[in-house]
């Protein structure tokens, strides 16, 4: 496989109690064709079966791969992922959710877009119930493979909520037009500088509840400096399908806090 000539990379892929999605997860990324990277598999409390899937992936593949794990204490994804950055030296980190698929030259593209002072956030396309399973199971064809009219079908069958993200398309210096703008980045698929990282003290640990501990990453990112750059038609992922929740009323008003503040570091972030 060959090598991009990119930073040195980790990809912190986060993960609860999903075993099956990690299996596929980790299968992918070990036949990336960058291989100039580390794994850390944040997990935010699972069982078993999850430490057992790591640690196959561990023996089976070449993967650089580490496993950093925290007590079950109900939705503490921020602090999770602080943990699993601070587990890396690598300079760029990549943001992945265990339940995110991706393609086969995904690091290699992260790489190409890196650019000092900026990050990255990439789009994603969901898939249905149906299709989530089968992208799973380990007989089964491998869905990030897929061509783009394989995919045009599949969303003109309703098994996936978008079909355009799939497509690549060089979007030059329109990838650096929304420079401040933090409203649509999502945790499961952002890139950026560990420098920046710890510049803003990582993730806000306060967040507790389900949503906007991402989005007040990207708030302070930019206040402090970083810039928008959009990943969208290069670095895509496929989102398995899980039920949906809605976001946590107490992370919504802290977020709402935090927009009408001037707050770069995060209270309780990386460094304790």
């Amino acid at each position: 496989m060959k090598a991009h000539g990119g930073p040195g990379i980790a990809v912190i892929v986060s993960t609860y109690e999903r075993p099956d999605a990690l299996d596929a997860v980790l299968r992918i990324l070990a036949e990336q064709t960058c291989r100039r990277f580390e794994i850390v598999v944040a997990d935010d409390g699972s069982g078993p079966d999850t430490r057992e899937v790591v640690a196959r992936h561990a023996e089976e593949s070449d993967l650089d791969l580490r496993h950093v794990r925290q007590e079950d204490r109900g939705y503490r994804l921020a602090a999770i992922r602080n943990r699993a950055a601070a587990a890396t030296e690598r300079p760029y980190l990549i943001f992945l959710d265990g339940d995110c698929l991706v393609r086969p030259d995904y690091v290699e593209r992260h790489a190409r877009l890196a650019e000092p002072g900026h990050f990255v956030h990439g789009s994603r396309v969901r898939l249905d119930p149906g299709l989530s399973r089968f992208a799973v199971a380990r007989e089964s064809a491998a869905i990030e493979r897929w061509s783009a009219p394989r995919w045009l079908g599949e969303w003109l069958r309703g098994r996936v909520d978008r079909f355009t993200p799939l497509l690549r398309l060089p979007l030059g210096p329109l990838r650096r037009a929304s420079p401040r703008r933090w409203q649509g980045v999502k945790g499961c698929n952002l890139a950026l500088w560990r420098s920046d990282f710890l510049a803003v003290n990582g993730f806000d640990e306060g967040f507790e509840g389900w949503g906007f501990e991402d989005n007040d990453l990207v708030v302070r990112l930019i206040r402090n400096g970083a810039r928008r750059k959009e990943g969208r038609y290069a670095v895509p992922v496929l989102h398995l399908w899980h039920e949906s929740r809605p976001p946590d009323p107490t992370s919504r008003e802290r977020f709402e806090r935090r927009l009408r503040s001037d707050t770069v570091r995060a209270e309780r972030g990386i460094d304790g």
